[in-house]
């Protein structure tokens, strides 16, 4: 089902021995490794000169924000840096460890500036060049299968495919690792977006990068690192986890005290190991951390769908890390809640992934965060929708809107304000600025998936009509009503949007408690 490139990676990617000869300049690639041309290698080198992983030609650099090159080099040894946009070169040392890292400024490009650059690194008689670089907006995309779902398989992935010619457009494909301690390299390689390319890449992560680059007109790079059935704990770092004590109690201790936490971690995939804490962020989170970027983008949540108050703090706790890991701010993180599924059970009537999905909602409560909603195009049978396109253009219009200063763009759809009682109606207002253009419906009938309860707690469905900017509902069993649902169930495919086709975003009005779901008998 899942696509994987199961990559093991441990310890320091160093130019083989082989390779360090002398004459006229050759290139050399080491697996998982820079794309890097290596000219005049001394014959004996104790540590040659090497560049993190995720540095390679054909990348983009994140522009208007200083850029980190960092590597390894003989400890002591001077590390020169020249790129072709600085006046001068910048001069670094290695450590006793043998790190280095040099941060060089980078300019703002304009629209249509799609120059090519390169920028070379030496110490002493060896030299590391990357080519074919270019500047523009550089985003990171994680999370489990519907993030990782490939161009191949979506709505439309004939057409699409073909048409995916963006040379300007740069992708960054992680390979699958695991670790119980942080690693420093990862396996992925920067190419053009092609259609060869883009068939095993995301399809959200495609869309949304297609988006920024048509509407921005500069380049633009996209990274994927995640995997299909992974759960959220995977990806937050071991220290976090072990500092809230709810984190510690439901995430952490159990797989410390389980004897697979003695196990020996390879890069292998099993559906268990992805959902094990902190292995994730370990091998494919923390060796991305210096790469200036301009933000995330996620989605996941299937494997945690049991979960309430945890996963919003599970989830918050790994926004908060990631951005003290990338050391860039509060950078935008723009999150996808999950679509309606059915999992098995046709009762129309069950939430409890109702309660996930809100549970969701209340991750945006942290700063600069987001979430895009997928209730209009989920398929109540399919846990992998098909139709990812408005997924990712629903990102990329959050992103337009909020972080570039696209203030006309509409990027969410109606949120319900507040409700006043009519006699046997029940008149539903959303807030101001979300009813863009009206409400209408996508399929021309009336408004559904409306529940209305009495002060008996009970909910019934509920007929809908929109007047204005408004939706009116009435349930005939109930004469007064006091809470009102909107597809607050497991699968609604939902109908009622805004004038700019966002779908309304799922509520309750009541802050009843969640019931437990009825036993099933299997």
């Amino acid at each position: 089902m899942f696509r994987l490139s199961l990559i093991i990676f441990s310890g320091i990617l160093a130019l083989p021995a082989a390779s360090q000869t002398h004459g006229s300049p050759e290139t050399h690639v080491s697996p998982g490794s820079s794309t890097a041309a290596v000219g005049s290698l001394p014959a004996v080198a104790e540590m040659p000169l090497t560049l993190a992983s995720p540095l390679q030609s054909n990348m983009v650099i994140q522009q208007n924000k200083p850029f980190t090159i960092w590597g390894h080099a003989n400890p002591g040894d001077a590390v020169q840096v020249e790129a072709d946009w600085l006046s001068g070169p910048v001069t670094v040392r290695a450590d006793t460890a043998g790190d280095f890292s040099a941060l060089v400024d980078v300019p703002a490009v304009r629209p249509g500036d799609y120059h090519e650059h390169s920028l070379n690194v030496a110490c002493g008689s060896e030299l590391l060049t990357l080519s074919h670089l270019l500047i523009g907006e550089v985003w990171f995309c994680s999370g489990q299968s519907n993030m990782q779902f490939s161009m191949a398989t979506v709505l439309d992935s004939t057409a699409d495919i073909a048409s995916a010619t963006y040379p300007n457009i740069r992708l960054f494909n992680a390979g699958l690792n695991f670790s119980d301690h942080p690693l420093d390299q990862i396996g992925g390689t920067w190419v053009d977006c092609s259609p060869k390319t883009v068939r095993g890449f995301s399809a959200v992560g495609y869309y949304f990068g297609r988006r920024l680059q048509q509407t921005l007109d500069v380049p633009v790079g996209i990274l994927f690192s995640g995997i299909g059935a992974s759960a959220a704990q995977a990806f937050v770092p071991r220290a976090v986890l072990a500092a809230d004590t709810l984190l510690n109690h439901r995430y952490l201790e159990p797989y410390l005290q389980s004897a697979r936490s003695h196990e020996h971690i390879d890069g292998g995939f099993t559906f268990e190991k992805v959902t094990r804490p902190y292995l994730l962020y370990n091998a494919m989170i923390y060796p991305l951390r210096h790469l200036s970027i301009r933000g995330f983008c996620w989605y996941q949540g299937e494997s945690n769908r049991t979960e309430r108050e945890s996963y919003t703090l599970l989830t918050q706790s790994l926004i908060r890390s990631w951005r003290q890991a990338f050391a860039q701010g509060d950078l935008p993180f723009y999150y996808v809640q999950v679509a309606p599924f059915f999992y098995d059970q046709p009762d129309s009537t069950l939430a409890d992934y109702a309660y996930f999905r809100e549970a969701q909602e209340k991750i945006a409560t942290l700063p600069n965060t987001g979430m895009v909603i997928t209730m209009d195009v989920g398929e109540s049978n399919n846990l992998h929708p098909i139709n990812k396109k408005p997924v990712g253009e629903r990102l990329a219009a959050m992103a337009l809107n909020r972080e570039y200063g696209f203030s006309d763009m509409v990027y969410r759809g109606p949120h319900y304000w507040f409700f006043e009682v009519a006699g046997r109606d029940a008149i539903i207002h959303f807030e101001p600025g979300t009813v863009n253009g009206g409400l209408r419906t996508r399929d021309g009938k009336a408004p559904a998936f409306f529940t209305v309860a009495g002060a008996d707690h009970v909910f019934y469905p509920a007929d809908a009509r929109i007047v204005d900017d408004k939706i009116i509902v009435r349930a005939r069993e109930v004469k007064k009503p006091v809470a009102i649902r909107y597809a607050f169930t497991n699968f609604p495919v939902t109908n009622v949007e805004n004038g700019a086709g966002w779908p309304v975003v799922p509520f309750r009005t009541d802050d009843w408690p969640e019931k437990p779901p009825p036993s099933q008998n299997k």
